[in-house]
């Protein structure tokens, strides 16, 4: 008898160590990352630039994720999830200690995919995820996938898009309707089965920003975490887009605060550095085709003015730059502004985004 048991103690035995609960770091092969993120020795990565991700295959009915928050006391950050590709949710990470997420997907399947973007933005400070806990864990299935890289401001960034759960003014601050999974640019990625990246910075311009002459977009972007004062050089060859779109305008035309001192636009200004910014681009990116795109918040006298400098940045890009692919240039049809501050909802994100999904197929 006991002969006959013993397949069966050895079976149980095998079930139950197959079923221990094991802990993978960000230095495993199965945990990938996209945008702008930062891996430590200990396999701890940071989440800095909006939409930034964490993602993995695992095996079971539930997984947990530890997140961390490092920004300023007082501060939190937001991160959405994304369940077997449909979305599930934000969740706050206001811990500067490792918080446990329990996440349990809804489908009965052995295996399933999650991803944890970074839904607030880089200025907000850093989502630090340190390992994940499942049965089992294995790789998104990689694909010969298309690059994107979206360099913007606060649309780009999904400010003020998300008020499902905190409508606008009712928040603790300012950036508790953030949502960058729902930007346009994360949208029209996942669209069109592309990887992305998001360098997105709130308020900033080309030349100046919405209430200060800067630090601007060119003036962080080469920053690891997209700050005037970060001794942390970005990494260029971590990630090379195939293409690149440029959002910025919206703040160096916008009529400010109302309380800054403000002059009027200086398109010299703008298409001058806009074209400088164009060869810090190109410096990185030699392969890239750049797309540059006006703005759904710039209406009426304003918007002719934006394009038409965009057709000159163009222009002159094309003689300054002569060895690069030629710049397109897209203008977005009028969307409204039913966020928060004037910025596009969700729902505006993806009309944004159908528009320049059939403008992207095209290239």
């Amino acid at each position: 008898m006991k002969m006959y048991l013993l397949p069966v103690i050895a079976l149980i035995l095998y079930s139950c160590a197959s079923a221990q609960i094991r802990e993978y770091t960000g230095n495993d092969a199965a945990i990938s990352r996209q945008g702008r993120t930062i891996i430590h020795l200990d396999g701890v990565v940071e989440l800095i630039s909006s939409a930034s991700i964490i993602g993995f295959q695992f095996k079971g009915d539930a997984c947990t994720v530890l997140l961390s928050n490092i920004t300023a006391a007082g501060d939190y950050n937001y991160v959405a999830v994304e369940m077997d590709d449909k979305y599930d949710g934000r969740l706050r990470v206001s811990g500067s200690d490792p918080e446990p997420f329990i996440l349990k997907p809804d489908l009965k399947m052995e295996w399933h995919t999650l991803r944890i973007y970074k839904a607030t933005e880089a200025s907000n400070g850093i989502v630090a995820f340190h390992s994940a806990k499942a049965t089992d864990i294995k790789p998104l299935a990689t694909l010969n996938r298309k690059k994107f890289e979206f360099i913007g401001n606060s649309i780009t960034c999904g400010m003020g898009n998300d008020l499902k759960d905190i409508p606008c003014g009712k928040g603790s601050k300012w950036f508790d309707q953030h949502n960058a999974y729902w930007s346009y640019a994360s949208i029209t990625a996942r669209t069109l089965g592309a990887d992305f990246m998001l360098s997105s910075i709130s308020g900033a311009g080309i030349y100046r920003n919405w209430n200060s002459d800067g630090p601007t977009v060119p003036q962080q972007y080469e920053s690891a975490y997209l700050q005037i004062d970060s001794t942390r050089r970005w990494d260029f060859k971590f990630y090379t887009p195939d293409i690149v779109t440029v959002a910025l305008g919206t703040n160096d035309l916008s009529l400010g605060d109302g309380s800054t001192q403000r002059l009027p636009f200086d398109s010299d200004a703008f298409i001058r550095e806009y074209v400088n910014f164009i060869g810090t681009i190109y410096s990185h990116y030699p392969k890239a085709q750049l797309v540059l795109l006006t703005s759904p918040m710039v209406r009426d006298k304003r918007a002719d003015v934006f394009y038409s400098c965009l057709q000159t940045i163009k222009s002159k890009a094309a003689i300054q730059y002569p060895n690069h692919k030629t710049i397109k240039v897209f203008r977005f049809e009028a969307v409204p502004s039913s966020g928060c501050s004037g910025h596009p909802n969700i729902e505006e994100h993806k009309m944004m985004a159908k528009q320049l999904i059939s403008f992207m197929q095209k290239l």
